[in-house]
C-alpha cells in the first residue's frame, strides 16, 4: 500500500463529520469528507461543466471512478484527446467553460494542440491529467507512457507554456489551494488552466475535501473604478467631437459576456458595426447596423473604405496579426482609434488606462455615449451606388468587333475583366469575397 493511502487509512479520517459556522454565528449542519476526486467533480459541476470530455488511461482511472460519483457531471468519451480538447474547446464557447481529462505521458502532449487553440481564443477549458505516482518523482523511476526520462515533470513544462495555471497534486494538504487556484485563474483571465492528479491520490480523502464544500464563488471582474470612469470620460469626449465613428469588432470578444456587452454598446451608438476576419459572427450579419468584415482589400463592399474614413474607431477584442492586417498592409491610424481590450482601454493611441474590465467598459461607455449614425448613412450610399455582378445589363456595351470608330471607355473595358474574372472557376473566391472593380 502507498505511504500517503497508509497515513490515510491510520487517521481514520474517511468519513469524518466536520463542523462550521454560517455568517450568522448558527452552525451549517455536518460536512462530511469526501474523495479528492469527488471534490475536484463538485468543483468542476459548480462553475457549469455539465459534460467532461475524457479518454480513460491507467494514470486517470481512479481518478475518473471518483469524478463518475458526481451525477451532475457527465462524462463523454472520445476516441482520443485531441477530440476531447476540441470538444471541450467547443463546449466551451456554447457554456463559458469546459473541462477535458486525459492520462498522463501519450494522453496529455497529445492533448496540447488543442489546448494551445484555447489560449489563442480565449477560453476557460479546465483540463485535467492522471500523474504517476506520489513517490515515484522522488524515487528517479522511468515510467512507461513517457519519453522515457525519470523527469517526471516534462508535461507539467509543456502546459505551463500554453495554460494560465498550471498544477501538479502531489500533496493532499495542498490539493484544495491548487485545484481552487487553478479554475480562479482560469475563470478571472479566461484561459485553458491544467489540474495533474496524482494517480494514488485521487481516491484519498483530506479534512478539506468537505461534501457540502463552501460554495465556490470569486469576482472574476478586476476593474478599478476610479480607472474606468476616466477612460470612459476620455472616450466620450472623443466621441462627442466626432461624426461618423464605426465599431470594430475582434475575436476576444467570444468569452463570457463580452459579446452581450458590444450589442448593447452598438445599440445605444446606432453607428456602422464591422468585424475582423477572425471576428465575423460576433456581431450579427442582418442586422441593421452591420456593413461588413475589415480585412483591407478584400473586405466587404464598401466596408474597408467606411472604416477608414471614419473619425473614429472603436476596436474592441482586436488582434493585429499578419491575418487579420493583410500582412499589416491596413490604413487603420492609430491616432483615431480608441483600442478596448480585454483588461484595458487606450485612446487614440496616447492616454492608457489599466485593470478596466472590457465588459464593464463597454456597458458603462453605451450608457454615455452619444448617438452617431453618420457612419451607417455613409455606408448606405456607397453600397447603393455599385450592383451585385451579376447584374450588367445596364452598363455601356462593348463595342462591337471591328467598329473602329468607336471610343474605347474605361467603363466598357472594366466590363469586359469583370466578366472574365466572374466567369473563371475560382471555386466562388470572388463572389464571397465581394470582389469587384470599382469604376
Amino acid at each position: 500500500m502507498d505511504t500517503l493511502a497508509e497515513e490515510a487509512s491510520k487517521s481514520g479520517m474517511e468519513n469524518i463529520a466536520i463542523s462550521s459556522s454560517s455568517g450568522n454565528g448558527q452552525s451549517s449542519g455536518c460536512r462530511r469528507c469526501v474523495s479528492l476526486g469527488k471534490f475536484l467533480a463538485g468543483r468542476l459541476v459548480e462553475i457549469g461543466v455539465s459534460h467532461a470530455f475524457a479518454v480513460p488511461g491507467d494514470f486517470n482511472l481512479t481518478l475518473l471512478d471518483e469524478l463518475l460519483t458526481n451525477t451532475d457531471l457527465k462524462m463523454i468519451w472520445t476516441t482520443n484527446e485531441l477530440n476531447a480538447g476540441y470538444a471541450a474547446d467547443g463546449f466551451c464557447r456554447r457554456q463559458g467553460v469546459g473541462a477535458a481529462v486525459v492520462t498522463y505521458g501519450v494522453g496529455g502532449l497529445s492533448l496540447i494542440n488543442a489546448v494551445a487553440g484555447c489560449y489563442s481564443e480565449d477560453l476557460p477549458v479546465i483540463l485535467i491529467s492522471g500523474g504517476p505516482n506520489s513517490n515515484d518523482f522522488a524515487a528517479n523511476h522511468t515510467i512507461h507512457h513517457t519519453i522515457g526520462l525519470p523527469d517526471l515533470g516534462e508535461q507539467y513544462r509543456a502546459f505551463k507554456e500554453f495554460t494560465c495555471a498550471a498544477v501538479v497534486i502531489q500533496h493532499l494538504s495542498e490539493a484544495h489551494h491548487q485545484i481552487d487556484y487553478a479554475i480562479s485563474e482560469a475563470l478571472r483571465r479566461q484561459k485553458p488552466a491544467y489540474i495533474e492528479v496524482c494517480c494514488n491520490l485521487a481516491g484519498l480523502t483530506d479534512p478539506s475535501f468537505i461534501d457540502p464544500p463552501i460554495p465556490f464563488a470569486i469576482n472574476i471582474s478586476h476593474t478599478n473604478e476610479q480607472s474606468l470612469k476616466a477612460a470612459v470620460d476620455a472616450a466620450v469626449q472623443v466621441l462627442d467631437k466626432s461624426i461618423k465613428p464605426v465599431l470594430l469588432a475582434g475575436p476576444r470578444l467570444r468569452p463570457r459576456g463580452r459579446r452581450e456587452a458590444f450589442l448593447e454598446l452598438a445599440k445605444a451608438l446606432q453607428c456602422g458595426v464591422a468585424t475582423t476576419a477572425d471576428g465575423k459572427g460576433i456581431f450579427p450579419e442582418d442586422d441593421e447596423q452591420y456593413i461588413g468584415y475589415y480585412w483591407g482589400g478584400i473586405s466587404s463592399e464598401g466596408t474597408c473604405e467606411t472604416v477608414e474614413a471614419a473619425d473614429v474607431v472603436i476596436a474592441i477584442g482586436c488582434v493585429w496579426t499578419d491575418y487579420s492586417t493583410m500582412g499589416y498592409s491596413l490604413l487603420l491610424q492609430p491616432t483615431k482609434v480608441i483600442s478596448v481590450g480585454p483588461d484595458r482601454v487606450t485612446v487614440k493611441g496616447g492616454e492608457t488606462f489599466g485593470c478596466i474590465d472590457c465588459e464593464v467598459f463597454m456597458r458603462a461607455l453605451a450608457n454615455a455615449a452619444p448617438t452617431r449614425r453618420a457612419s451607417l448613412r455613409n455606408h448606405r450610399r456607397m453600397t447603393e451606388t455599385y450592383e451585385q455582378p451579376a447584374a450588367f445589363a445596364h452598363w455601356p456595351a462593348p463595342a462591337p468587333a471591328g467598329s473602329g470608330d468607336a471610343k474605347l471607355t474605361t467603363r466598357a473595358l472594366f466590363r469586359h475583366i469583370q466578366v472574365a474574372v466572374h466567369r473563371i472557376d475560382w471555386g466562388g473566391w470572388p463572389m464571397q469575397c465581394g470582389s469587384k472593380f470599382n469604376y
